[in-house]
């Protein structure tokens, strides 16, 4: 009985040689070569093999007309092939009338594919070739002959780059990429794909192998580009005006992140989110990123302001007075401080202290507390919500030396240590104008502090940029995120994208100055809390890119430029990073943050 081992000698069509070879695989009649063992099957006795059904009147198999589309190969039938012919029919008549048309209708399909795969196998080859090899134009050959140029351009438009054949995925199934084949080369190379769509389930994988076609799935021999050598830089992106403005994105900021991101979602370089922002607990941040760019943000590519406070290790076991609004108490014992007391605390054990709304005023003289532990210490994380009873307090703890409900004569100095993060004066919403910022209260704070005692407010640390210890935690991380996605290649090169010139661009520069003076050997490493620097940095340089989102407005005066009568320009900085107008320029000024991402991608020399 015939099965499917003849098939499995119609697809050795790939590898037969020759015009001859390849239809006696097909045919075994063709060139008088005798059928499978399998197919000399004994006739029935009991059966009356002389009377031809009305259905089989004409060849089973219809090899004349598989000789016709071959190109009329002009050899006759002997007698002898002739017999073997009946002799198969009279077999196969034994198995049914319904089983015998179903089989003839599943490998005359297989046999047409084959046939077109056979026929298209010599388009696709000429194909390759011409776009392998740029085809010169060829002299005409008489009246009415046109010539075809088949260079091509590439993906970036330039002239003389030619772009990859597709001859697999969904865009060869639809002979997308046929469209520059000559006349012959395309028919039959798409007349191959639509038999191959056809075939039965089983054969096409069979067919397509047999033909060096290729499947869908990446993991089966998807046709793709050259492989992207790992990088060698990254990204610090910041987000207020950058990537968002409140709770809106920034329509640049969905397209930089195509572009970023590979087709499986990940990103293709390394970045780390970098905000003043403090207000929130960083696995929060990140999942709010997630949810407003599209895909996965991990808390380690975020940092808020005061991250780095983490650093600060000789403090975690000191009692701490702790400002600002929202989770607090959370972000200090995640930055590792074991033992806080909130504002609302403080003033809640001496009710006395807030005096300023008159709403909130204790009604009667409450008794003095004298079991109230002594607070060591100031951390400051964000803006809070009532500005005048967190300066009152935090005064209150600084000069009478952690002991709010005593008073002492003369203010000690140095006073208690004081943290603090985020010095950005302003910070861009959704409103016209710039808003106040954690810097703006630090800045009342300084000022209220050295009106009453005459001295300067001392800080033992700040966190957050432009401080040069935000950056080196930054490119921290760029390196761990480097080394978890397998990149061996050293992260190099830093691009810092922001929109507020005293806070994204001075701190880039600075660090980038930093980096240099590193490099020549003129600068120390940063020790904070017995941190050391465990292995030498790699990164050579951090590069400046100013977008006008946010903060920053091509239409309003620079921060480097003069004022009106020759007088100095108003310094949105902190108070201890003095003015320096080379920090404070750019070295790229773009719209937005796709720009950006452009412009990195081709100084890198990476596709868009």
């Amino acid at each position: 009985m015939f099965n499917t081992d003849t098939l499995d000698r119609a697809a050795g069509l790939a590898e037969g040689t020759g015009r001859a070879g390849r239809l006696s695989a097909l045919n075994p009649q063709v060139c008088h070569t005798p059928p499978p063992h399998h197919l000399h099957v004994k006739p029935d006795p009991a059966r009356d093999w002389t009377a031809k059904p009305p259905w089989a009147t004409r060849p089973l198999w219809g090899w004349s007309s598989l000789e016709r589309a071959a190109g009329s190969v002009g050899r006759e039938r002997t007698q002898e092939g002739n017999k073997r012919t009946w002799l198969r029919q009279k077999t196969l008549a034994s198995l049914g009338k319904e089983e015998h048309l179903s089989r003839r209708r599943n490998l005359a399909e297989t046999r047409q594919v084959l046939f077109s795969l056979n026929s298209s196998h010599r388009g696709l080859t000429q194909l390759g070739r011409r776009l392998e090899t740029p085809r010169q134009r060829r002299p005409s050959r008489g009246a009415g002959t046109r010539t075809r140029d088949y260079n091509s351009r590439g993906a970036s438009g330039e002239p003389g780059e030619r772009s990859r054949p597709l001859i697999g995925g969904a865009a060869g199934r639809r002979g997308a990429g046929l469209c520059t084949c000559a006349r012959r080369g395309r028919m039959a190379a798409l007349g191959s794909f639509v038999a191959v769509r056809g075939a039965p389930g089983p054969w096409r994988w069979a067919v397509c192998a047999a033909g060096g076609l290729r499947g869908r799935h990446p993991g089966r021999g998807y046709a793709a580009g050259p492989a992207q050598s790992p990088p060698t830089f990254g990204f610090l992106l910041d987000i207020d005006g950058v990537l968002v403005r409140g709770h809106r994105v920034i329509p640049a900021a969905q397209e930089a992140f195509r572009r970023l991101l590979n087709s499986q979602g990940q990103l293709r370089v390394p970045v780390v989110f970098v905000t003043n922002a403090g207000n929130i607990l960083q696995h929060g941040k990140a999942q709010e990123l997630s949810a407003l760019l599209g895909f996965k943000v991990e808390p380690d590519q975020v940092i808020l302001s005061h991250s780095p406070m983490k650093l600060f290790s000789q403090y975690h076991k000191r009692r701490m007075l702790v400002s600002g609004q929202g989770p607090l108490v959370e972000n200090a014992r995640v930055l590792g401080f074991e033992n806080v007391v909130t504002v609302d605390e403080l003033r809640t054990a001496f009710p006395v202290l807030d005096m300023v709304d008159l709403q909130r005023r204790p009604k009667t003289t409450p008794v003095p507390r004298n079991d109230f532990p002594a607070i060591e210490g100031v951390l400051l994380l964000g803006e809070p919500v009532r500005w005048e009873t967190s300066l009152q307090l935090i005064m209150d703890v600084l000069l009478s030396n952690g002991n709010p409900g005593t008073g002492l004569a003369t203010a000690p100095y140095p006073h208690l240590p004081v943290l603090a993060s985020n010095m950005d004066l302003l910070w861009m919403a959704e409103a016209k104008m710039p808003r106040f910022g954690h810097g703006t209260f630090l800045l009342c704070l300084e000022t209220i502090y050295r009106k009453m005692t005459g001295k300067e407010l001392r800080y033992e640390g700040l966190m957050g940029k432009p401080s040069i210890l935000t950056y080196q935690y930054a490119e921290e991380l760029i390196r761990q995120q480097a080394e978890r996605r397998g990149w061996a290649a050293p992260i190099q090169n830093l691009y810092a994208v922001g929109d507020n010139p005293m806070s994204d661009v001075y701190g880039a520069n600075l660090f980038h100055q930093y980096l240099q003076m590193a490099k020549q050997g003129g600068a120390q490493e940063l020790v904070v809390g017995g941190l050391w620097r465990q292995r030498p940095s790699a990164t050579q340089s951090c590069a400046s890119i100013l977008v006008c989102t946010g903060v920053y407005s091509p239409e309003t005066l620079a921060p480097t430029e003069p004022a009106e009568g020759g007088e100095e320009p108003p310094f949105h900085g902190h108070r201890d990073f003095c003015f320096s107008p080379g920090l404070m320029e750019a070295s790229h000024i773009v719209n937005d943050v796709d720009e950006a991402v452009q412009l990195v991608f081709h100084k890198e020399g990476w596709a868009l």
